[in-house]
């Protein structure tokens, strides 16, 4: 993933476009497209936008 690249990302329950605007090691900054507010940007850590699993490998106790 690098700068300029456009993915899909959940909000709110919803898939939404966005713009890969900047990329550090541990998060990303996006631009995305709202209806009152274009072009804003959010921030989302790296692991919740590439792997849609949870971040721990822990295994659950029975």
């Amino acid at each position: 993933m690098k700068a300029g690249d456009k993915i899909k990302i959940d909000f709110a329950g919803k898939k939404k476009d966005a713009l890969v605007f900047k990329v550090f090691p541990s998060s990303v900054y996006l631009k995305v497209d709202f209806e009152n507010d274009k072009e804003k940007i959010v921030k989302r850590k790296l692991s919740q936008i590439e792997n849609k699993k949870p971040a721990s490998n822990k295994e659950k106790k029975k």
